[in-house]
C-alpha cells in the first residue's frame, strides 16, 4: 500500500446521523491521497454499522472502535495517531466537515516551508439559522510564518486542534498527544503547541467548518455549551491551571498575562452571559469555584477588558450576586447600571455606594463610560419592562422604566417610542416619559402587534422592540430589557383582512440580554401558499429570468 502524505482521523461518538456527511467532506477532498481513519469512542447506536460500510466503500477509510467509552475526546484521538500512517496529521469531529481544499492547502503550507503545524480559518455555521461567519477573522486574515507563538500571542484565542494540520515528526519529538481524563483538552494541547512549535504558517483559506447549535437541548449540547453544570465550570478552570504550569514549565512565564486576558475575555465572558438566569446557589457555587482563580491573574489582563467586563468580574470577586445578575444583563450593548455614585474627587462609580477597597474602586469606577458626556446618539440609558399584561387580540400594555444614570435626559415628561419592525417597514408606537426624580422615568405604552406592516408574503422570525429617545434633533435607540421570566402570551393575526393569518408569540428571549421577544409565524394560507411561492421566486435564477423578461419587454 502507497503511504498517505496526510491521516485525518475521525472522531465519534452515538453520531450515526452526521458521521456520513463528514467523511463525504473527506472523500471529496482534492488532495485524494489520504487516509481516513473513523475512531469510535465506543458508541452504543447505529455508528460502528455506519462506519464499517464506510470503510467498505474506500479503501482509505479505517475503523477503529475504542474498547470502552473515554467520556471525552482525548483518547480516540490518541488511539488513532498510534496506527496513522502519514506524516502529516489533521483532526475532525463527526458533527462538521472540511472544506474541498482544506488538506491540499495545508499540506502546500508544509511543502512551501518546513513548520511545525499549519493552520486555517474556520467558517462557523449555525445550525438554527444557517449564518456563516469566520472564528477569529483579525488572525488568519494573512498568510504568515511565525517563529513560535512570542511573535503574536493573540493566537492563544484560536485555540482549536482541529483547524491545523501536525507534522507528525513534531508531535513525536515533544511526545505531544491530548490530555486524557480532561475536558477543554484542545485548550491545553493547542498552547503546548504554540509555545513547542519552532515555526507554524497561517494561511487565510477556510480549512474546517464548525456547525455550532447554541441553543440545543441540555441533553444533546457539546461541552463548551453545557454551562449550565458546575461541573462544566470546574472543568474549564481545571484545565486553566494545567496550561500555567505548563507555561512556567516550558519557560513561557511571559505570555502569562496574554492567557490570563484571554480567559477572562473568551472564557469566563462565555459565563457571563448566563449569570442573570442562575439562581443563588448556583452563583454562590461559580464564585466559589472561580473567585480563586481570579485573584491569581494578572491585574495587566483586567485593565485590558471592557469596563462593564471589570465592573462584573469585581461584583463577582465581592460576593455581591445579586448585583452580578444586574452588571452581566446588556454586556456588550451599552446598558446603563441602575445607579451611579460618586466620591469626593469626583470619581463615579457602579451601585449605590461608592466601594470600601482599593481594587474595588479600581474596578468599579465607570468615569471612562463618560455617561454625562458622550455623544447622546451613543449614551447609556437603561430601559426595563415592569409590568406586562395581556390586552384584547394581540396587544399588550408595558409599564417601562428608564434609568438615566449620567443625568443626560431633561426635566420633565420625555418623548420615547417603541420601534418593531417584522419586515422592512417599521412600525413606530409613541409614549411618554414622566419623571420619578432625577435620573429615574416611568411610562405605560400600549403595543397592537396586529398593527405591524407585515410583507406581502408573510414573515417567520424573530424580533426585539427597540426604545427611541429624542432630545434636540438627536436620537437614541436602546435595548428594551424584559422580565427574565414570564409566560409567553399567543395570538392569532389576521392580517391584510385575513388574507395573511399569522400566529404571534411574546415570549422571553431566554439569554442574555434579555430582551422582549416577538415571533411571527405564518399559518394558513400564509404558510401553504404565499411563502412557498415568494421563497421560489425569490431564488436567484428566477430573478435573474424575471429581470431578463423584464429587460426583453422594455
Amino acid at each position: 500500500m502507497t503511504t498517505p502524505d496526510v491521516t485525518v482521523t475521525v472522531i465519534v461518538y452515538n453520531d450515526a446521523a452526521r458521521l456520513p456527511r463528514a467523511v463525504a467532506s473527506l472523500r471529496a477532498q482534492t488532495h485524494a491521497n489520504i487516509e481516513i481513519v473513523i475512531s469510535d469512542d465506543h458508541s452504543t447506536d447505529d455508528t460502528p454499522a455506519v462506519a464499517r460500510q464506510l470503510a467498505a466503500q474506500d479503501h482509505r477509510i479505517h475503523y477503529l472502535r475504542l474498547p470502552e467509552n473515554s467520556g471525552g475526546c482525548s483518547a480516540p484521538r490518541n488511539r488513532a495517531i498510534e496506527i496513522a500512517r502519514a506524516p502529516y496529521l489533521m483532526f475532525l469531529d463527526s458533527d462538521d466537515e472540511l472544506p474541498p481544499r482544506a488538506v491540499e492547502l495545508l499540506l502546500a503550507a508544509h511543502r512551501e516551508r518546513e513548520v511545525d503545524f499549519a493552520m486555517g480559518a474556520v467558517r462557523r455555521v449555525r445550525v438554527d439559522n444557517g449564518r456563516r461567519s469566520t472564528w477569529m477573522p483579525h488572525l488568519v486574515a494573512e498568510h504568515r510564518t511565525l517563529d513560535g507563538i512570542e511573535a503574536d500571542p493573540r493566537l492563544l484565542f484560536e485555540h482549536l486542534s482541529t483547524s491545523k494540520m501536525y507534522a507528525r515528526t513534531f508531535l513525536d519529538r515533544h511526545q505531544l498527544r491530548f490530555p486524557e481524563g480532561i475536558h477543554y483538552e484542545d485548550q491545553l494541547f493547542s498552547a503546548q503547541a504554540y509555545c513547542l512549535a519552532k515555526a507554524f504558517t497561517i494561511i487565510p483559506d477556510p480549512v474546517y467548518v464548525w456547525y455550532i447549535e447554541p441553543f440545543a437541548a441540555a441533553a444533546s449540547a457539546s461541552i463548551s455549551n453545557q454551562r449550565h453544570k458546575i461541573s462544566n465550570v470546574r472543568d474549564r478552570v481545571h484545565v486553566q491551571h494545567l496550561i500555567d504550569d505548563f507555561l512556567v514549565e516550558s519557560g513561557h512565564a511571559a505570555l502569562r498575562e496574554d492567557k490570563d486576558y484571554k480567559f477572562l475575555k473568551h472564557d469566563f465572558r462565555m459565563y457571563a452571559g448566563d449569570l442573570p438566569y442562575r439562581d443563588e446557589e448556583w452563583l454562590e457555587s461559580f464564585a466559589e469555584i472561580m473567585n480563586p482563580y481570579l485573584e491569581a491573574l494578572s491585574p495587566g489582563a483586567y485593565a485590558r477588558l471592557p469596563r462593564s467586563e471589570r465592573v462584573v468580574l469585581q461584583l463577582l470577586r465581592d460576593g455581591r450576586l445579586s448585583d452580578v445578575r444586574l452588571a452581566a444583563r446588556g454586556l456588550g450593548h451599552g446598558v446603563a447600571p441602575r445607579h451611579v455614585t460618586s466620591d469626593s474627587s469626583g470619581a463615579t462609580y457602579w451601585g449605590d455606594t461608592v466601594p470600601s477597597s482599593d481594587p474595588a474602586r479600581r474596578e468599579l469606577d465607570v468615569s471612562d463610560l463618560e455617561l454625562d458626556t458622550r455623544p447622546f446618539p451613543t449614551a447609556h440609558f437603561r430601559h426595563e419592562i415592569t409590568e406586562l399584561t395581556q390586552g384584547p387580540g394581540a396587544s399588550l400594555t408595558l409599564a417601562i422604566r428608564t434609568y438615566d444614570p449620567g443625568l443626560r435626559l431633561p426635566v420633565g415628561p420625555q418623548r420615547a417610542a417603541l420601534l418593531l419592525a417584522p419586515g422592512r417597514r417599521r412600525m413606530t408606537v409613541p409614549f411618554r416619559l414622566d419623571p420619578v426624580r432625577p435620573g429615574l422615568f416611568e411610562g405605560r405604552v400600549r403595543l397592537d402587534l396586529a398593527a405591524a406592516r407585515i410583507p406581502l408574503q408573510g414573515f417567520d422570525g424573530v424580533r426585539h422592540p427597540l426604545l427611541r429617545l429624542e432630545q434636540q434633533g438627536l436620537a437614541h435607540s436602546g435595548l428594551l430589557l424584559a422580565p427574565l421570566d414570564f409566560p409567553s402570551i399567543t395570538a392569532p393575526v389576521a392580517y391584510r383582512s385575513g388574507t395573511a393569518p399569522h400566529q404571534v408569540t411574546v415570549e422571553p428571549e431566554g439569554r442574555t440580554p434579555g430582551r422582549l421577544q416577538i415571533r411571527w409565524q405564518p399559518t394558513g394560507v400564509t404558510a401553504r401558499v404565499i411563502r412557498p411561492a415568494a421563497q421560489k421566486l425569490a431564488r436567484p435564477k428566477v430573478r435573474r429570468a424575471m429581470r431578463l423578461v423584464s429587460s426583453l419587454l422594455k
